[in-house]
């Protein structure tokens, strides 16, 4: 049976993914790591709870003892731990050093003396930075991060790949567009625009909203791990993208009729300091490499997202407060 620890996992991404491995993979059991800092939700996770191939572990990664403990009795390690929000980062960035940098330092040190057999980084597109018209990242394109934030997973990735080419730890780095899907954090953009659009509030848009993300449905992402845990070589680096992009105020208006409301809630704000203007990645590689493809379509997907936020409140509801859903626009 393969033994997966699994940090941040009662975050967004992390719970979708335990959810869907205890799922759709008997032969696999789960730790889970977690901190519970402000964007964890343990209620992610009640589907999984009695499972008695499903364990919780509330630790900071950071603490190396009892991390080494957990490492030492795992095949598998997928790092989702990490302070996240752009917006947070320019406030506050010494917190995303202290978990995206050193966090996962820690975790590497106590990987580097077990048997582990894969080390599997959760990145993010926005370290390459902005891209131009037409331009696509590949996976040795230079990396230029523009906010603390993708500053800090932009150096934990290379930390991941010097504990590799140091070491000869079994590492792999993920790359991924912008997540969403059910679970996520209210904070985020699409979940706010549907709680808010959804009572009538108004919708913070930054600059004109031209701002291009390639989005990708958080099942697919989970999908893409799936992968990298049973094929993906150590070593490697792979994007994780859908090549289709859509403009922050595209989105909006796409939430806004789903919900059948007028796009007068849109409210155009003051542009985020250093926002990137473009992201976009060629995820060739994991599609030719381990045959990944993403299996759902944007609307579709944002159907599915729409209705579930509208089907499940008694899951966000509690973690809604005036101060979350003012905390940034997009």
């Amino acid at each position: 049976m393969d033994r997966l620890l699994v940090t941040g996992g009662c975050g967004f991404i992390g719970s979708n993914f335990i959810q869907n491995r205890i799922r759709t993979h008997s032969d696999s059991s789960v730790v889970n790591v977690d901190s519970l800092s402000y964007g964890s939700n343990p209620r992610n996770l009640v589907k999984v709870n009695s499972n008695p191939r499903y364990r919780f572990v509330k630790s900071d990664i950071r603490d190396s003892e009892r991390i080494t403990e957990l490492v030492a009795d795992s095949d598998v390690l997928v790092n989702f731990a990490a302070e996240t929000h752009v917006d947070r980062s320019i406030s506050n960035p010494q917190k995303f050093v202290e978990s995206n940098v050193v966090g996962t330092q820690k975790l590497l040190e106590a990987a580097k003396g077990s048997k582990i057999r894969k080390f599997i980084q959760i990145s993010t597109d926005e370290v390459y930075g902005s891209a131009r018209r037409d331009e696509r990242f590949v996976e040795d394109s230079r990396l230029n991060p523009s906010s603390p934030y993708s500053a800090s997973k932009g150096a934990a990735d290379l930390f991941v790949a010097s504990y590799f080419r140091t070491y000869r730890l079994p590492t792999i780095i993920l790359r991924c567009t912008n997540n969403f899907g059910p679970y996520q954090f209210p904070e985020k953009f699409i979940p706010k625009a549907i709680i808010k659009a959804k009572s009538g509030g108004r919708i913070p848009i930054y600059g004109d909203g031209s701002q291009v993300r390639d989005w990708i449905y958080v099942a697919d992402f989970c999908a893409a791990i799936d992968s990298v845990i049973e094929r993906g070589q150590p070593g490697r680096i792979y994007n994780v993208a859908t090549g289709v992009g859509a403009t922050n105020l595209e989105v909006a208006r796409k939430v806004l009729r789903l919900l059948g409301k007028s796009t007068e809630l849109i409210e155009f704000v003051e542009d985020r300091p250093g926002h990137d203007v473009r992201y976009s990645m060629n995820s060739e590689k994991i599609r030719s490499e381990l045959g990944w493809v993403p299996a759902t379509g944007f609307d579709d997907a944002l159907r599915l997202t729409v209705d579930w936020y509208l089907s499940n409140e008694n899951c966000w509801q509690p973690l809604v407060s005036d101060k979350v859903l003012s905390a940034s626009p997009w």
